[in-house]
Protein backbone atom coordinates (compact mmCIF):
# COMPACT_ATOMS: atom_id res chain seq x y z
CA UNK A 1 0.00 0.00 0.00
CA UNK A 2 1.30 3.63 -0.38
CA UNK A 3 0.92 6.06 1.84
CA UNK A 4 -2.09 6.41 4.27
CA UNK A 5 -2.70 2.47 3.11
CA UNK A 6 -4.00 3.20 -0.06
CA UNK A 7 -3.77 0.94 -3.28
CA UNK A 8 -2.13 3.01 -6.09
CA UNK A 9 -2.81 1.45 -9.67
CA UNK A 10 0.09 1.90 -12.23
CA UNK A 11 -1.08 1.82 -16.07
CA UNK A 12 1.68 0.97 -18.16
CA UNK A 13 0.36 3.38 -21.47
CA UNK A 14 1.11 5.33 -24.69
CA UNK A 15 -0.05 1.93 -26.60
CA UNK A 16 -1.43 3.71 -28.32
CA UNK A 17 -2.50 6.50 -26.44
CA UNK A 18 -6.25 6.89 -27.17
CA UNK A 19 -6.58 3.40 -25.91
CA UNK A 20 -5.00 4.36 -22.31
CA UNK A 21 -6.72 7.25 -21.83
CA UNK A 22 -10.07 5.55 -22.45
CA UNK A 23 -9.32 3.53 -19.91
CA UNK A 24 -8.48 6.40 -17.56
CA UNK A 25 -11.56 7.53 -18.59
CA UNK A 26 -13.43 4.20 -17.78
CA UNK A 27 -11.83 4.09 -14.53
CA UNK A 28 -13.00 7.50 -13.43
CA UNK A 29 -16.71 6.85 -14.86
CA UNK A 30 -17.40 3.45 -13.03
CA UNK A 31 -15.83 3.76 -10.01
CA UNK A 32 -18.28 4.59 -7.15
CA UNK A 33 -17.22 8.31 -5.76
CA UNK A 34 -18.88 11.02 -4.00
CA UNK A 35 -16.08 13.09 -4.19
CA UNK A 36 -12.42 13.69 -5.76
CA UNK A 37 -11.06 11.45 -2.89
CA UNK A 38 -13.05 9.02 -3.26
CA UNK A 39 -11.66 8.28 -6.78
CA UNK A 40 -8.51 5.92 -7.48
CA UNK A 41 -4.82 7.15 -7.09
CA UNK A 42 -3.55 6.49 -10.72
CA UNK A 43 -0.49 7.31 -11.99
CA UNK A 44 -0.37 6.75 -15.80
CA UNK A 45 2.96 6.15 -17.90
CA UNK A 46 2.46 7.09 -21.66
CA UNK A 47 5.66 6.70 -23.43
CA UNK A 48 3.96 6.89 -26.70
CA UNK A 49 7.70 6.84 -28.09
CA UNK A 50 7.62 2.77 -27.12
CA UNK A 51 8.28 0.68 -30.87
CA UNK A 52 5.29 -0.98 -32.46
CA UNK A 53 4.65 -4.25 -30.46
CA UNK A 54 3.32 -5.71 -33.82
CA UNK A 55 6.09 -4.72 -35.75
CA UNK A 56 8.66 -6.49 -33.73
CA UNK A 57 6.68 -9.82 -32.65
CA UNK A 58 6.04 -10.34 -36.40
CA UNK A 59 9.78 -9.51 -37.67
CA UNK A 60 8.82 -6.45 -39.59
CA UNK A 61 10.91 -4.09 -36.86
CA UNK A 62 14.07 -4.80 -34.68
CA UNK A 63 12.77 -2.34 -32.36
CA UNK A 64 12.38 -4.10 -29.29
CA UNK A 65 9.58 -2.66 -27.09
CA UNK A 66 10.78 -5.04 -24.12
CA UNK A 67 13.38 -2.65 -22.34
CA UNK A 68 11.17 0.92 -22.58
CA UNK A 69 8.43 -1.15 -20.81
CA UNK A 70 10.57 -2.67 -18.45
CA UNK A 71 11.78 0.87 -17.56
CA UNK A 72 8.52 2.53 -17.55
CA UNK A 73 6.98 -0.81 -14.97
CA UNK A 74 9.43 0.04 -12.96
CA UNK A 75 9.50 3.74 -12.77
CA UNK A 76 5.78 3.44 -11.95
CA UNK A 77 6.33 0.90 -8.78
CA UNK A 78 9.24 3.48 -7.44
CA UNK A 79 6.32 5.82 -7.94
CA UNK A 80 4.39 4.12 -5.66
CA UNK A 81 1.71 1.81 -7.69
CA UNK A 82 0.84 -1.13 -5.40
CA UNK A 83 -0.59 -3.06 -8.88
CA UNK A 84 0.06 -2.53 -12.89
CA UNK A 85 -1.91 -2.25 -15.50
CA UNK A 86 -0.80 -2.55 -19.46
CA UNK A 87 -3.74 -1.24 -21.53
CA UNK A 88 -2.59 -3.11 -24.69
CA UNK A 89 -3.18 -6.64 -25.70
CA UNK A 90 -0.44 -6.82 -27.69
CA UNK A 91 2.12 -6.17 -25.07
CA UNK A 92 1.25 -8.92 -23.25
CA UNK A 93 3.44 -11.19 -25.55
CA UNK A 94 5.63 -9.36 -22.80
CA UNK A 95 4.10 -10.07 -20.09
CA UNK A 96 6.20 -12.79 -18.13
CA UNK A 97 9.18 -9.93 -18.39
CA UNK A 98 7.57 -7.14 -17.27
CA UNK A 99 5.88 -9.01 -14.53
CA UNK A 100 9.35 -10.75 -13.25
CA UNK A 101 10.79 -7.43 -13.61
CA UNK A 102 8.19 -5.55 -11.20
CA UNK A 103 7.54 -8.40 -8.38
CA UNK A 104 5.96 -9.22 -5.75
CA UNK A 105 3.88 -6.26 -7.63
CA UNK A 106 1.26 -7.88 -9.43
CA UNK A 107 0.32 -7.39 -13.05
CA UNK A 108 -3.04 -7.59 -14.43
CA UNK A 109 -3.41 -10.49 -17.46
CA UNK A 110 -6.01 -8.77 -19.73
CA UNK A 111 -5.94 -12.15 -21.86
CA UNK A 112 -6.25 -14.17 -18.63
CA UNK A 113 -9.54 -11.63 -17.57
CA UNK A 114 -11.17 -11.83 -21.01
CA UNK A 115 -11.32 -15.43 -21.05
CA UNK A 116 -12.44 -15.48 -17.56
CA UNK A 117 -15.32 -13.62 -18.26
CA UNK A 118 -16.13 -15.59 -21.78
CA UNK A 119 -16.13 -18.22 -19.59
CA UNK A 120 -18.53 -16.59 -17.32
CA UNK A 121 -20.90 -15.36 -20.19
CA UNK A 122 -21.21 -19.21 -21.14
CA UNK A 123 -18.72 -18.66 -24.35
CA UNK A 124 -18.41 -21.81 -26.31
CA UNK A 125 -16.44 -20.36 -28.96
CA UNK A 126 -14.49 -17.00 -28.81
CA UNK A 127 -13.56 -15.11 -31.60
CA UNK A 128 -10.34 -13.23 -31.70
CA UNK A 129 -10.26 -9.47 -32.75
CA UNK A 130 -6.37 -8.61 -32.51
CA UNK A 131 -3.52 -7.49 -34.25
CA UNK A 132 -1.32 -9.68 -36.25
CA UNK A 133 1.14 -9.66 -32.86
CA UNK A 134 -1.68 -10.92 -30.74
CA UNK A 135 -2.08 -13.24 -32.87
CA UNK A 136 0.95 -14.50 -34.26
CA UNK A 137 2.34 -14.23 -29.92
CA UNK A 138 -0.48 -16.66 -29.12
CA UNK A 139 -1.54 -14.53 -26.17
CA UNK A 140 -5.46 -15.24 -26.19
CA UNK A 141 -4.36 -18.55 -27.84
CA UNK A 142 -2.63 -19.42 -24.70
CA UNK A 143 -5.73 -17.80 -22.50
CA UNK A 144 -8.08 -19.68 -24.31
CA UNK A 145 -5.93 -23.24 -23.67
CA UNK A 146 -5.64 -22.72 -20.09
CA UNK A 147 -9.40 -21.83 -20.11
CA UNK A 148 -9.96 -24.34 -22.00
CA UNK A 149 -11.93 -22.84 -24.25
CA UNK A 150 -12.63 -23.26 -28.08
CA UNK A 151 -11.08 -19.76 -30.71
CA UNK A 152 -10.69 -18.90 -33.86
CA UNK A 153 -9.35 -15.94 -35.59
CA UNK A 154 -10.60 -13.76 -38.97
CA UNK A 155 -9.66 -15.68 -42.03
CA UNK A 156 -6.31 -14.29 -43.70
CA UNK A 157 -8.07 -10.91 -46.18
CA UNK A 158 -10.40 -10.01 -43.07
CA UNK A 159 -7.51 -9.94 -40.70
CA UNK A 160 -5.71 -7.73 -43.64
CA UNK A 161 -9.01 -5.69 -43.44
CA UNK A 162 -8.74 -5.54 -39.66
CA UNK A 163 -5.34 -4.30 -39.06
CA UNK A 164 -6.21 -1.48 -41.69
CA UNK A 165 -9.01 -0.29 -39.47
CA UNK A 166 -6.90 -0.51 -35.92
CA UNK A 167 -3.81 1.32 -37.87
CA UNK A 168 -4.67 3.40 -40.95
CA UNK A 169 -8.49 4.13 -38.81
CA UNK A 170 -8.42 4.55 -35.10
CA UNK A 171 -4.60 5.07 -34.46
CA UNK A 172 -5.29 7.97 -37.35
CA UNK A 173 -7.85 9.30 -35.46
CA UNK A 174 -10.39 8.28 -38.13
CA UNK A 175 -13.25 6.59 -37.79
CA UNK A 176 -13.31 3.01 -38.32
CA UNK A 177 -14.51 1.19 -41.75
CA UNK A 178 -17.35 -0.53 -40.02
CA UNK A 179 -17.80 -2.35 -43.32
CA UNK A 180 -14.28 -4.30 -42.94
CA UNK A 181 -14.69 -4.47 -38.98
CA UNK A 182 -18.43 -6.27 -39.52
CA UNK A 183 -17.07 -8.26 -42.71
CA UNK A 184 -14.31 -9.70 -40.02
CA UNK A 185 -17.33 -9.91 -37.16
CA UNK A 186 -19.55 -12.25 -39.64
CA UNK A 187 -16.38 -14.27 -40.25
CA UNK A 188 -16.06 -15.01 -37.13
CA UNK A 189 -19.76 -15.88 -36.58
CA UNK A 190 -19.52 -18.30 -39.63
CA UNK A 191 -17.00 -20.06 -37.66
CA UNK A 192 -18.94 -20.70 -34.54
CA UNK A 193 -17.89 -18.33 -32.27
CA UNK A 194 -21.17 -17.70 -29.70
CA UNK A 195 -18.79 -14.19 -28.49
CA UNK A 196 -15.70 -11.73 -30.08
CA UNK A 197 -13.69 -10.56 -28.13
CA UNK A 198 -12.26 -6.75 -28.83
CA UNK A 199 -8.61 -7.74 -28.57
CA UNK A 200 -6.79 -4.58 -29.10
CA UNK A 201 -7.76 -1.59 -27.12
CA UNK A 202 -7.84 0.52 -29.96
CA UNK A 203 -11.00 -1.80 -30.69
CA UNK A 204 -12.68 -0.79 -27.52
CA UNK A 205 -12.52 3.11 -29.36
CA UNK A 206 -15.17 1.22 -32.49
CA UNK A 207 -17.33 -0.24 -29.21
CA UNK A 208 -17.40 3.23 -27.19
CA UNK A 209 -17.73 5.63 -30.82
CA UNK A 210 -20.07 2.57 -32.93
CA UNK A 211 -22.31 1.61 -29.79
CA UNK A 212 -21.50 -1.57 -30.37
CA UNK A 213 -24.12 -4.35 -28.60
CA UNK A 214 -22.50 -6.12 -25.67
CA UNK A 215 -24.52 -9.70 -25.97
CA UNK A 216 -21.79 -10.94 -28.78
CA UNK A 217 -18.58 -8.42 -27.74
CA UNK A 218 -16.49 -9.37 -25.12
CA UNK A 219 -14.51 -5.22 -24.78
CA UNK A 220 -10.93 -6.06 -23.22
CA UNK A 221 -10.70 -2.67 -21.68
CA UNK A 222 -13.86 -2.90 -19.86
CA UNK A 223 -12.92 -5.98 -18.74
CA UNK A 224 -9.38 -4.62 -17.32
CA UNK A 225 -11.07 -1.21 -16.36
CA UNK A 226 -13.21 -3.54 -13.98
CA UNK A 227 -10.26 -5.48 -12.68
CA UNK A 228 -8.01 -2.64 -11.81
CA UNK A 229 -10.96 -1.03 -9.72
CA UNK A 230 -11.46 -4.91 -8.10
CA UNK A 231 -7.90 -5.12 -7.37
CA UNK A 232 -7.36 -1.68 -5.60
CA UNK A 233 -10.52 -2.54 -3.50
CA UNK A 234 -13.39 -0.87 -5.54
CA UNK A 235 -16.48 -1.82 -6.27
CA UNK A 236 -17.30 -0.81 -9.92
CA UNK A 237 -20.89 0.79 -11.02
CA UNK A 238 -22.49 0.90 -14.23
CA UNK A 239 -19.78 -1.51 -15.74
Amino acid sequence: MAEGGRPVLGILGGLGPAASGYLYQLLIEHTPAACDQDHLDVILSSRASTPDRTAFITGRSKADPLPLMVHDARALVDYGATVLAIACNTAHYFYEQIAAAVAPVPVLHMPALVAKEAQARGCRKLGLLATDGTLQGLTYQLACRQAALPWAAPGEAHQKALMRVIYEDIKRGRRADMAAFNAAVEDLKAQGCTHAVLGCTELSLVKRDEHLPDGFFIDSTEVLCRAALAACGKTPVGL
